[in-house]
């Protein structure tokens, strides 16, 4: 019985498998430990492997690729619909088993350990700067139960932790101080771990010559533009701009019907950690066309003129999205009009 496609449903310990035949006949769900996943595929003909594109999913893709199957990695929200019923690892499985050979099914391209290594130092880097908020913030209302205020910025606040630190004496009980000083402590850490992280990614954005094209185009810098050489490689799996814009959520949400076409906020439905950061350079661009108006870009300004700045920025953002697909397909830097 030659098996021709299998739906993996991947776990930390139980991984469950459910193949089927060219006449789409069960030939088996059954569930493997990690230890007999390997030797499982190793015994299999070359078949099609399908697997929602999760924690440990590229690992698992690169691997059993290596041992001849032809891997595709599904967004788990294109499997759900081909669920009939309750949920079980057997189910979720037949469910990938069946998404996966649908033609208009929609993949995720597998990342070498490359882009992985990459992305590892944005998600630490990005845990640093939300802990370091979170210290901020606690320490700022903390202080503010005894009259004390930190002026607002972040820039104030690391500049009161390291006063605390160098010995500024401070009029609270002496409990307080002691747990202030930690706070600042920990604040001056995080402070010098995101530092790190930040040289680190310049550093490795400098020996990526897609990261160096991407960092022609106004507002995207080494952080935004060796995040988005490393989650999506050559860009080659989105057919277009529009779609890869699409698929960060920065394009508006469609509810037409009857012929009528309405169109609201954007769909927010992507990489959150992409959008953000292309957003935060589009605000910086932004800003600068306020204050310098002769180097501005002229559709920006224009926009700016009739719409909000917030909108403009995320409208700037949308349009990013696309000269950055087109930088990475192409292989080009980016070449502003004349005209």
């Amino acid at each position: 019985m030659q098996v021709t496609t299998i739906g993996v449903d991947l776990a930390k310990n139980i991984f469950q498998v459910h193949g089927i035949t060219e006449s789409d006949k069960v030939a088996f769900n059954r569930p493997l430990r990690r230890a007999q996943v390997l030797p499982f595929f190793t015994r299999l003909n070359p078949c099609l492997v399908g697997m929602e594109a999760c924690s440990t999913s590229h690992y698992w893709a690169r691997t059993l690729t290596r041992l001849g199957h032809e891997v595709r990695l599904i967004p788990p929200m294109y499997v759900k619909p081909y669920v009939k019923r309750g949920k079980s690892d057997a189910v979720d499985a037949e469910a990938i088993c069946e998404a996966v050979t649908r033609p208009t099914m929609r993949f995720v391209e597998i990342k070498s350990v490359e882009q992985q290594a990459l992305l590892s130092l944005h998600r630490a880097r990005n845990l640093m700067v939300r802990q370091r908020t979170q210290l901020v913030n606690a320490l700022r209302s903390m202080l503010a139960e005894f009259g004390l205020y930190v002026a607002k910025g972040l820039a104030r606040a690391i500049s009161f932790a390291q006063g605390v630190l160098s010995g500024a004496e401070l009029v609270l009980p002496e409990i307080a101080q002691d747990v202030v000083h930690n706070l600042c402590g920990q604040l001056d850490v995080l402070q010098g771990q995101v530092r790190w992280y930040e040289i680190s990614l310049r550093l490795e954005a400098k020996r990526d010559p897609r990261v160096s094209l991407l960092q022609t185009i106004p507002g995207v810098g080494p952080v935004t533009a060796s995040a988005l050489a490393a989650s999506i490689g050559s860009g080659h799996q989105f057919k277009n701009g529009r779609e890869f814009a699409a698929w960060l959520g920065l394009t508006p949400t469609n509810r037409s019907s009857g012929g009528k076409e309405r169109l609201g906020r954007i769909t927010k439905m992507g990489d959150q950690y992409l959008r953000q950061l292309l957003v935060v350079g589009m605000t910086s661009l932004v800003r600068q066309t306020k204050s310098q108006p002769e180097r501005a870009n002229k559709w920006l300004t224009a926009l700016l003129e009739r719409k909000p700045a917030r909108l403009a920025t995320v409208a700037m953002a949308n349009k990013t999205a696309r000269i950055v697909w087109a930088v990475l397909t192409k292989n080009e830097p980016y070449m502003p009009r004349t005209a």
